[in-house]
């Protein structure tokens, strides 16, 4: 099935596969079988179906959920669009009508012989909470049907469509592998396999970053395993960075709308296969591409585990970013021709006039009356003052005494009190957000125990790994209150706003621009007083930068005081 669409979904990019479940099921172990396994299986699979015919069973035919757009998924996620449908799951384009975005939503039956294995490649995968992968937002089996709901990036374009243009930019090549393999070593450190990491499986979003689909989730729906999963992803990522250095795909067959390599000549290295080729790159895909048989350059030792990959990319020198290109200004059009003074008449010499010099300023009659002027002013200036001073020190002292007036109680400001919190959930709003920022454990940010914390997601940088501008929580006071200030309690120096929603909402804006900024700081204890008073129901606190902890980026609310 062609591609429609650069978002999350679509697993079933066929290019180069069998779509039949025998294939689908068969373990990706190497890359390409060898000749002799493969007679192997397919003299099982053609004994297997003969027992079949002969007992008069029928295989069993697994067919997708026949849905349609406009159903809704646990009155929650409305069907938009069928990107895909192959044995027996689909996938399709949806709508959270709670959160208000698009996501992605794979369907299969839950008596599918793969609906456990789908389910808990979900849940493992939504356990890891790398920004670098596309999130699982949710896994459930209900009435029938097992689904898997996921992000959707629209902003985003498939790794296929960017080398459909042409190979990428060594500096964009360099950035490919080393984002892909340090993601997938940590997904490995987890225990997480991805088994399909194909051209269609990568995306890069605007801000240049890599991102991953379909981690566990696509195996799982297809029912791939493999025996040495590191070594398989790292000969996938060896397969990516190729196909970014040549346009080809690294193996005789086409695939993913790229040229495989001629016939029967094996593994050529990329500059053998297209001039101008980075050199310290393509020896890497090489020696990730080794696993598959292939000669290593300069006999550097082969990439067998994605953590490899990404040791042997960091320690080659960093490739650069290409000078951005200026378009040079027009010259200007100099012209030669010059006017002369041939066949002109000169001009005549004429007699020079003397120059009469004015007198200075003051030197004349009026200069002279203006200094007798300002001198009379000085002197009655310095006269009247004199007199001035001595009767002030002549006058006899005043025993009178100006009273004290001490404020009343009634004039004093009242003292601050803290306001109660209704309640609270999490806030990670598109663009860049999920929606989910652990909202099992806000109640621990205002819960009066310091020894409780809601915390984020682990990021890549201290700002979010550049997906997101920020995250945060929304206090709900339960009706609209007095707010002077907020004190905010967070492990390690987190930079932080205080933003409040309008007097007049009756329920918490969806975006963080819907709020009005009264605050701002970076502590990790902190009183943030607010401008003036302001009249609010809903106080958002939105962290802006994240703290380094244990290795990650990570923001850690301890507790959170609203104080009148």
């Amino acid at each position: 099935m062609a591609e429609r669409s650069t978002a999350a979904v679509d697993v079933a990019d066929n290019s180069g596969d069998d779509p039949l479940t025998a294939k689908a099921d068969t373990a990706a172990t190497d890359g390409v079988a060898e000749d002799q396994k493969t007679a192997e299986k397919t003299a099982e699979a053609t004994e297997s179906k003969a027992v079949e015919r002969q007992s008069g069973e029928q295989p069993p035919i697994i067919t997708a959920p026949e849905l349609h757009s406009g159903h809704k998924l646990a009155r929650r996620y409305r069907l938009e669009e069928c990107v895909t449908r192959l044995d027996g799951f689909s996938s399709w384009r949806a709508v959270d009508e709670k959160l208000r975005r698009a996501v992605g939503v794979h369907l299969l039956p839950a008596d599918h012989p793969r609906a456990r294995s789908v389910l808990a490649a979900a849940r493992s995968s939504a356990l890891l909470g790398d920004p670098r992968f596309v999130q699982v937002l949710d896994a459930v089996e209900e009435n029938d049907l097992v689904y898997v709901v996921h992000e959707w990036l629209p902003d985003s374009t498939e790794l296929t469509a960017l080398l459909a243009a042409g190979p990428l930019e060594p500096h964009d090549a360099y950035q490919l592998v080393s984002q892909v393999s340090q993601a997938m070593a940590a997904a490995h450190r987890e225990g997480l396999a991805h088994l399909r990491l194909t051209p269609s499986a990568v995306l890069r979003s605007s801000t240049g970053q890599y991102r991953i689909r379909g981690l566990a989730v696509n195996a799982a729906l297809r029912g791939i395993t493999a025996e040495r999963p590191q070594r398989t992803d790292t000969e996938a990522i060896g397969a990516l960075l190729y196909a970014a250095l040549t346009q080809r795909w690294p193996y005789e067959n086409d695939a993913h709308g790229l040229s495989g390599l001629p016939k029967d000549v094996g593994l050529l290295p990329p500059d053998q296969v297209r001039a101008g080729v980075h050199r310290g790159l393509a020896e890497i895909a090489m020696r990730a591409l080794a696993n598959d048989g292939a000669t290593a350059s300069r006999q550097e030792p082969p990439c067998t585990t994605p953590d490899e990959l990404a040791k042997a990319v960091a320690a080659m020198p960093r490739v650069k970013p290409p000078e951005p290109e200026f378009t040079a200004p027009p010259e200007y059009q100099h012209t030669t021709y010059q006017q002369g003074t041939y066949g002109r008449p000169q001009p005549r010499p004429q007699a020079t006039q003397p120059v009469v010099v004015p007198p200075a300023p003051l030197e004349s009659r009026t200069g002279r009356a203006l200094k007798w002027a300002v001198s009379a002013l000085l002197i009655a200036a310095l006269g009247l003052g004199s007199w001035q001073i001595a009767d002030r020190l002549l006058a006899p002292e005043s025993k009178d005494e100006t009273p004290i007036v001490h404020p009343s109680a009634d004039d004093k400001p009242a003292p601050s009190k803290p306001i109660a919190i209704s309640s609270a959930q999490d806030f990670d709003p598109p663009p860049g957000g999920n929606g989910e920022e652990y909202p099992e454990s806000v109640a621990n940010a205002y819960d009066g125990d310091p020894s409780t914390f809601w915390h984020t997601k682990n990021y890549t940088t201290a700002n979010f790994g550049n997906l997101k501008t920020g995250v945060g929580i929304v206090l709900d006071l339960g009706s609209a209150q007095k707010v002077g200030s907020v004190d905010l309690s967070f492990v390690g120096r987190t930079s932080v706003e205080i933003r409040t929603a309008p007097a007049d909402a009756s329920s918490a804006p969806s975006t963080a621009e819907g709020f009005t900024t009264q605050a701002s700081k970076t502590d990790s204890d902190m009183k943030l007083k607010l401008i003036k008073p302001v009249t609010t129901r809903y106080v958002l606190v939105w962290l802006t930068q994240l703290p380094l902890t244990d290795g990650e980026f990570r923001g850690q609310l301890t507790e959170v005081k609203v104080m009148s």
